[in-house]
């Protein structure tokens, strides 16, 4: 299963795909070049031909339910931090992508 890993609006530095069996777990990082005040990162999924899903906000708020076995981690202030997928499925393929929205907002369609 090959989960990519890709960020928008902020500098990072992450692998480019992260590679799990089914029922591992699964961690994407994504490492700031400045550090995020007020916990103003989010993460969001993205399957082809469909439009990116959020997943977390504030840094490690979970946006929806359907995403239970998704976590975010990471410190106000700081340029490390990381989301992790529990129990990695097969339907968990597909892009994921890191905001930081010091000055602006999460996109939630």
């Amino acid at each position: 299963m090959l989960l990519s890993a890709a960020s928008r609006g902020i500098t990072v530095t992450q692998p480019e795909a992260v590679t799990v069996s089914e029922g591992q777990d699964a961690t994407i990082e994504c490492k700031t070049d400045a550090g995020i005040d007020s916990w103003g990162l989010a993460w969001y999924q993205q399957k082809p031909g469909e439009t990116p899903k959020l997943i977390i906000y504030l840094v490690n708020d979970l946006y929806d339910e359907s995403f239970s076995r998704f976590s975010g981690n990471g410190a106000e202030g700081g340029t490390d931090f990381t989301l992790t997928i529990s129990g990695v499925q097969t339907e968990d393929a597909g892009h994921y992508y890191c905001q930081s929205y010091h000055s602006g907002g999460v996109f939630t369609q």
